[in-house]
């Protein structure tokens, strides 16, 4: 060490410094090229967590963008079903009152749901509740001043008059437990009845006025005995009710016959 602190090179530069810079100056790379490699992680997770914030911000607004969209089809739904009903309390001279669907019974073997309207409304025991695809059921038991339940028509213990619309063929139609179709029965062998053949009521269970739509006939099967066996395809969807009218009083009137709200 000590000759090459005093020896030199042939450039004239001493020997311990030429040394001394090589050793250093691998130590120095190296440092560098650690800290060079924590920098380049540091500013890759510091930028990861970035974007990942903004992602975060992004699914939040999708999602808030999707509820909105979501709110804004059920309104525009819910619009439409009113104007359907409006429309479809007009084209008879009925009081009725409107009523909104506030729950439901998902028993499979009897269907109900409560309405929104009672006594204070003029609904009682045995109203005929419509929409307008069609018979939806009746009031039963005793209804309160704001609120009355309602037997679906494809509850198995429901019933009503019903016609063939095409032949004037007389039945019975009730509820079914299988896929919420109806059954009509007490339809002789020899009438005419075909498939999709309209079905509407009666009037003569002195429940539902005559001429309102039930369903389609989906099925006949001739049995051996008197009687046909005939499905009836329901036209209101049970599982969807919103909105429904309630027939308070079945006399004619003048004018439009929008009745109260």
């Amino acid at each position: 060490m000590l000759i090459s602190l005093q020896a030199n090179t042939a450039s004239g530069a001493r020997v311990f410094e030429g040394v001394t810079l090589g050793v250093f100056s691998e130590v120095q790379r190296g440092v560098m090229s650690s800290v060079d490699a924590v920098v380049g992680f540091w500013d890759g997770y510091v930028g990861l967590r970035s974007v990942q914030s903004e992602n975060d911000a992004l699914r939040s607004d999708l999602a808030e963008l999707q509820f909105r969209y979501q709110r804004e089809r059920a309104l525009a739904r819910r619009a439409r079903s009113l104007e359907e009903l409006l429309e479809f309390r007009r084209n008879f001279e009925i009081v009725t009152v409107s009523a909104r669907v506030i729950a439901g019974d998902a028993t499979p073997y009897f269907r109900t749901v409560t309405i929104d309207r009672g006594t204070g409304s003029g609904v009682h025991r045995d109203s005929a509740v419509v929409s307008p695809e069609g018979v939806v059921g009746r009031v039963v038991g005793d209804p309160g001043p704001r609120a009355s339940k309602v037997q679906l028509l494809v509850d198995r213990s429901a019933a009503a008059g019903a016609l063939i619309e095409r032949t004037r063929v007389a039945g019975l139609v009730m509820g079914d437990v299988d896929e919420g179709l109806l059954r009509m029965e007490y339809v002789s062998n020899l009438e005419d009845v075909r498939l999709g053949d309209v079905v509407i009521t009666s009037g003569g269970d002195g429940v539902y006025p005559k001429g309102f739509v039930l369903g389609d006939v989906e099925l006949v099967e001739r049995e051996v005995g008197l009687h046909q066996v005939i499905y009836v395809r329901p036209r209101v969807e049970f599982n969807d009710l919103e909105n429904v009218l309630v027939i308070v009083d079945e006399s004619p009137i003048s004018g439009s016959a929008t009745g109260n709200e």
